[in-house]
């Protein structure tokens, strides 16, 4: 996979998703494991800032971990959403630093494929505005298309986070065609993006490894991760993950600076 290097390369933030832990927590029921304590130790451990996701069936993030998250975190907070009424005045009334619009469906067990901002631009715009009048930096989960980021530009949302879903299925299936034709949507998507005056930020199925690839990205300046380091968690420890990933995402940084 080629990567072309430009002249300036920002540093590269890690926002880390806690959903994922409330979602262990209410398989059980009660209050444990604890979201608002594993943010707590994401960023003791480099996190940059935490993502979470209030679904509207509320199956892992609950409103109280939304409050408390706000409450007790000193660095951003992420407010994944869907474009709904109910979301934005819950938005609104939090405040997050952050909020990024998803679609959302009720059966579906992870966020599949990205907003179509194309086809939804009216109804989006609305949304949009409403949270960035807030003073709330809204974000765009899309896939690295055209016409979707020639779309996002079209509305007020600053940022835009590619969907790198696809292309890390095809690596973890060893799929090397439908990898790379999927790393050149990436990389063409961040640039035109990038161009268009959009700040890029990428997540979705992202280990160690791609994340050291798409570092390489000088576009691109933050990663949300939260499936993974969960995940690997189970084995190593919550801090110690996060830690590792953020060495893996500054090693790619520095091999492209130094390329």
């Amino acid at each position: 996979m080629s990567v072309t290097i430009g002249p300036a390369m920002p540093p590269l933030r890690l926002g880390v998703n806690v959903d994922h832990v409330a979602t262990i927590r209410n398989a059980r029921g009660g209050q444990y494991p604890d979201p608002v304590r594993a943010a707590k130790l994401a960023i003791a451990a480099g996190a940059d800032s935490l993502t979470a996701h209030l679904r509207e069936d509320r199956r892992h993030i609950r409103d109280d971990d939304i409050a408390r998250l706000k409450a007790e975190i000193s660095k951003p907070i992420n407010f994944e959403m869907a474009a709904t009424d109910e979301m934005v005045a819950i938005a609104l009334k939090t405040g997050p630093h952050a909020a990024c619009l998803v679609p959302e469906r009720r059966e579906e067990r992870r966020t599949e494929g990205g907003l179509d901002v194309a086809g939804q631009h009216h109804m989006l715009a609305s949304v949009v505005a409403r949270l960035v009048d807030a003073g709330i930096r809204v974000s765009l989960f899309i896939a690295a298309e055209p016409r979707q980021i020639e779309s996002a530009a079209r509305l007020r949302a600053p940022v835009i986070e590619i969907h790198t879903g696809p292309w890390c299925d095809a690596l973890g299936e060893g799929r090397r065609d439908a990898a790379e034709a999927e790393w050149h949507r990436i990389r063409d998507g961040a640039t035109l993006a990038r161009g268009l005056g959009l700040e890029v930020h990428a997540g979705h199925g992202l280990d160690y490894a791609s994340a050291e690839t798409i570092a390489a990205l000088p576009e691109i300046v933050e990663l949300n991760i939260g499936h993974f380091l969960v995940g690997e968690a189970i084995f190593e420890g919550l801090a110690d993950v996060v830690k590792v990933m953020r060495a893996a995402m500054d090693r790619g940084r520095a091999k492209a600076r130094q390329a």
